[in-house]
């Protein structure tokens, strides 16, 4: 087994100063103050009595989307800093070894059992077939053995709408498949799903708990959840219908206040937004620089201005790996950490709750993200539960529909499985009316790529429907609609302005459809007009183009609401039906498809 270079860890500043007999102790006299082993009681001849301060274990992760398996290609691997300046790739993830280390970090911590594991959101949907094919049942079993305490509710938990949400809460066999198992009703999570922030449009309640208290020996620590304002922008109108979603901060702000009038006032946020680390690194000292300037992106202002009452924030959203802090709004650091995705690392902090206050301790909260490697013993009980649903699905699963030559990635501004879906849902919209001229596919849509040896057990370059699901799991139609060329070139313009200014959204194209993004220039001015081309032909701005695009896409979705205008809507099969069919017509294992070249989007940086 490799060894791994041990976490990158730290000491901060405390927010409050604590009240001693003697007056109010400086920074220097809190430290020392603290015991070696704050988790050990205090000793005396015929007694005993807890010790002021309680380290307390708080274990997280975010956005595992019910990837049970371990991933596949880069969406299973991270990246991490080696002392000599290097770095090195590390395959990671699957519940079997996310179970085993997250157990293992438990016995291992010196907290004494006061340990509390929490997550950032989207533990379900946009999943792979073992968990997505029986909606996410699977997983809520599996986040029930790996004893979750709580999660804050992600965008993707309401891709089937806030009543299936609320089924995998409560328990309940599915409105329309019903029960998977003989006799065996799904009992729904063990866990608290909060939802702060998300209202019943009539009655202007929390549709799910707003917070929740762990409590342990008269420790008490809140957790309030909330998810990005922003869900109805990348989440389908039916999803969120009915619901209203509040600013972050604010909501966050008040239920502080309101834990603190029930005297609890150690309280950690679990945020369903993120941040951007200046480096791909899970390792990478994102303070280095000072400050949390190592890190960029909504959470940043978000952390700024979350009220000093909360002590830290376990974010999601973004996939990507820090451990950093941030200024509250009266000056002093806090702890800002997230676990990448898909259950490929996890997060260890360590929160120093002092009795005295029952308040956190900041000057000895310490965090660090750690890699859930294949190296150690795979958790038995999660093997059963991985076996039970693989067999479940397999008759399906493990149908091939088509064949590859090679890995196509997910990776680049323009990724080869991109155009690979492009041209499928063109070839599906040419299917439904020969006019057809293109087709447009969101990147987000897009959850993994497609691996020339996935599994060694069906032969190289087979591509079976299970591998399809993963890539394409959210069940949207392929709809066709009609655009002027002023409308088509406006969408292209929409990936770099508007709420896409700064993240830059990049459609995936269909084949003879070319333009020209140049990255040196600011907002629309990006997309050269005159580079955007049909077919070597330069796009008339008043003539009528016929799009494919998926029905998030079709309803606006993604900032793009000029898709959201289109007219003479003829809506279609399932997108992954549409790629399944593209890939039987096209391949085949004498031969099968090469990777696309991803060569249409001229980048210029």
């Amino acid at each position: 087994m490799s060894a791994t270079p041990q976490p990158y860890r730290r000491r901060r500043r405390t927010t409050r100063f604590l009240a001693t007999a003697a007056g109010v102790a400086t920074i220097g006299a809190l430290v020392a103050a603290l015991p070696a082993s704050a988790g050990e009681s205090t000793k005396k001849p015929g007694h005993q009595r807890p010790s002021r301060y309680q380290d307390v274990q708080l274990l997280s992760f975010n956005d595992l989307h019910g990837n049970l398996e371990p991933p596949a290609g880069s969406s299973g691997r991270v990246t991490e800093n080696q002392a000599d300046g290097t770095t090195k790739t590390i395959d990671a993830g699957g519940v079997e070894y996310l179970a085993t280390h997250l157990r293992q970090a438990r016995e291992g911590s010196k907290a004494n059992g006061y340990s509390v594991t929490a997550a950032g959101g989207d533990m379900v949907g946009a999943s792979p077939l073992i968990s997505g094919l029986f909606h996410d049942e699977p997983t809520i079993e599996a986040l029930n053995k790996l004893d979750l305490d709580v999660t804050s509710v992600g965008n993707h938990e309401f891709d089937e709408g806030a009543k299936e949400l609320g089924r995998l809460q409560n328990g309940g066999c599915h409105p329309t498949d019903g029960c998977y198992v003989a006799g065996k009703k799904f009992k729904g999570a063990d866990f608290p799903y909060l939802t702060a922030n998300v209202l019943d449009e009539k009655t202007k309640k929390p549709i799910l708990k707003p917070y929740w208290v762990w409590k342990k020996n008269g420790v008490k620590v809140g957790f309030i959840g909330v998810t990005l304002e922003d869900t109805p922008g990348v989440v389908s109108a039916e999803g969120v219908k009915g619901l209203k979603f509040k600013d972050e901060v604010e909501t966050i702000n008040k239920y502080a206040k309101e834990l603190e009038k029930q005297g609890v006032k150690s309280v950690v946020a679990l945020i369903h937004e993120g941040g951007q680390p200046a480096s791909a690194s899970y390792n990478y000292d994102c303070d280095s620089p000072g400050g949390g300037d190592g890190i960029s992106g909504p959470i940043v202002d978000i952390a700024k201005n979350v009220t000093p009452k909360v002590d830290a924030l376990v974010t999601g959203h973004t996939h990507a790996a820090y451990a950093c802090t941030i200024d509250d709004p009266s000056g002093k650091p806090r702890t800002v950490t997230s676990a990448a995705s898909f259950g490929r690392l996890y997060t260890d902090t360590t929160l120093t709750y002092d009795r005295w206050t029952g308040d956190i301790a900041r000057t000895a909260v310490a965090s660090a993200n750690h890699v859930v490697t294949r190296d150690v013993a795979k958790a038995p009980d999660m093997t059963e539960l991985v076996t039970k649903w693989n067999t479940l699905a397999a008759p399906i699963g493990n149908k091939p529909i088509g064949y590859i030559s090679g890995d196509i990635s997910n990776a680049g501004t323009e990724s080869p499985i991109g155009d690979l879906i492009a041209d499928a849902q063109l070839a599906y919209g040419k299917e439904l009316d020969p006019g057809t001229d293109l087709a447009l596919m969101n990147p987000g849509g897009i959850r993994a790529p497609l691996t020339y040896a996935a599994k060694g057990s069906e032969g190289d370059g087979v591509v079976t429907y299970a591998e399809g699901f993963t890539v394409q799991p959210f069940a949207n139609t392929v709809n066709l609609q009609d655009f002027t060329g002023a409308q088509l070139v406006q969408v292209l313009k929409e990936q770099v302005t508007g709420v896409n200014a700064t993240s830059t959204k990049v459609l995936q194209i269909s084949s003879g459809l070319t333009y020209t993004l140049d990255l040196t220039k600011s907002g629309a001015d990006r997309v050269v007009t005159g580079s955007v081309k049909l077919n070597g032909t330069a796009i008339d701005p008043a003539a009528t183009y016929r799009v494919a695009t998926n029905s998030f896409l079709a309803g606006g979705g993604d900032g793009f609401t000029t898709l959201g205008q289109g007219t003479n809507d003829l809506v279609g099969d399932d997108d992954l039906a549409a790629l399944e069919k593209y890939l039987l017509a096209n391949s085949s294992a004498a031969n099968p498809i090469a990777p696309p070249a991803a060569n249409r989007i001229t980048v210029v940086q």
